[in-house]
């Protein structure tokens, strides 16, 4: 069976890149370095959500190939991280598929412990991604009943031929940056970077730095810029809310899971509402406006988290951090502000998140919105898409909901290999190659 499928693929494809290469010759098109023709999934993505899916894979017997831009698995995590940042939820809520944390983890995991638990959830799945491949399309062709991916590296242009198609770049993929009137005046005199490239409040000592963003990220840099005698206002423009990180002796997250098999959403919010009111206070007498829709709900409708407060409040309640309007416009050293105060800052910190990427590379119109780049199918919907395309990583619930995507796409992805008579083992074959050119490496 896994003989006459790889020629059966042999001989479409050198009929296709016969063709190819006629259409090359009138400058219609280039074609690839190398192809290779994969029998089981392509993942594109090592993150949590890539790495997940290659583990409930690979306990199924089916290996795939993880596609990864950068040089590490988890690169977010790695590479665009600040240093004191923990997991926001408890180690149960955030484990992947398989294996849990080490029971000597704390119950909020740091930065470099979530990081050596990744690296070593890969290395027990024997899970070893292509990096430096950079994804520059995927597009299925209803001639072969195949996926083309092209990817980029070092070494030249590579297209991957596969029936699976696994998108794992996830929410995160690309630093949103917003512009603001001014903004090149303001570099000019003083420091604009993302939270994707802060590390420590130690770089802003005795400076004022303006964070602009009020979720879990612009939260916790404040208090971090606090605690390395630096000077931090926090931009404010939405309604936020603010919940604290346990109460009644439990997780809130925990406690919000626990009470919603119970009762229903609205009664769980007017719940922690009120936990958090005794708690925490009035949020709206420092400047944090609760949303009327409850942090539950308007996490389901909109996918907005609520910030869990790690002692941000309590500075902000003695002054360290002051809280600021919106934006009107940046100057030379100094910012307007939408009620038309000025203040002099030394840097800004744009704590505005992250967007998906997945339009920039995978050409379909079916699945993915255009727009934002999420599935348009809601969750739990949002998992499965057309002619073998999946998604992992979208759901809006962290890795919680990540876990869950893995599962059933590796689900469906066997139960459809063996309806199909398609061979689980992963394959790499050779297709075209230059004389000095070593065959596709496995993964």
């Amino acid at each position: 069976m896994d003989f006459c499928w790889k020629r059966e693929m042999e001989g479409k494809l050198a009929h296709d890149y016969l063709s190819s290469t006629k259409r090359h010759q009138h400058g219609m098109m280039t074609s690839p370095h190398r192809v290779c023709v994969v029998t089981g999934p392509v993942i594109v993505g090592a993150g949590p959500s890539g790495l997940a899916t290659a583990a409930c894979l690979k306990e199924k017997n089916i290996t795939s190939v993880i596609l990864e831009r950068s040089n590490c698995i988890a690169s977010l995590w790695q590479l665009k991280t600040y240093d004191r940042l923990h997991l926001h939820l408890p180690k149960q809520f955030c484990e992947l598929p398989l294996i849990p944390f080490p029971d000597h983890f704390p119950t909020y995991p740091t930065k470099q412990q979530f990081i050596e638990y990744l690296e070593d959830y890969a290395r027990r799945f024997d899970i070893r991604p292509e990096f430096g491949q950079t994804v520059e399309s995927a597009e299925f062709d209803e001639n072969l009943g195949m996926w083309r991916v092209v990817s980029v590296g070092e070494e030249g242009t590579t297209e991957y031929v596969c029936r699976w198609l696994v998108a794992a770049t996830g929410e995160n993929a690309e630093p949103v940056v917003p512009r603001f009137e001014g903004m090149e005046k303001f570099k000019a005199t003083g420091v604009v970077k993302h939270t994707s490239q802060y590390k420590t409040g130690g770089d802003f000592a005795g400076k004022k730095v303006l964070v602009v963003g009020c979720g879990n990220s612009g939260m916790e840099v404040c208090l971090d810029l606090c605690n390395f005698g630096a000077q931090p206002s926090l931009v404010v423009r939405d309604a936020v809310h603010v919940l604290p990180r346990e109460m009644l002796g439990t997780s809130t997250f925990g406690l919000s899971m626990l009470l919603l098999k119970w009762l229903p959403i609205q009664l769980v919010d007017s719940f922690l509402l009120v936990v958090s009111r005794f708690i925490l206070g009035d949020t709206t007498l420092l400047g944090l406006n609760r949303p009327r829709i409850g942090p539950l709900e308007l996490k389901n409708l909109t996918g907005k988290t609520p910030v869990l407060d790690v002692g941000t409040l309590a500075k902000i309640k003695t002054g360290d951090i002051k809280v600021c309007s919106g934006i009107r416009r940046l100057k030379h050293y100094e910012v307007e502000f939408d009620n038309g105060r000025m203040e002099r800052f030394d840097a800004i910190i744009l704590a505005t998140g992250y967007k998906s990427n997945v339009p920039s590379w995978l050409k379909e119109n079916k699945m993915f919105s255009k727009k934002d780049g999420f599935p348009m199918q809601e969750f739990p919907e949002g998992w499965r898409g057309e002619c073998g395309l999946y998604a992992v990583g979208f759901t809006k619930r962290g890795i919680f909901g990540a876990s869950m995507d893995a599962k059933r796409i590796a689900q469906d992805i066997y139960e459809s290999s063996r309806k199909s008579g398609q061979p689980h083992r992963h394959i790499q074959e050779r297709m075209k190659r230059k004389p000095s050119e070593s065959d596709c490496g496995g993964n």
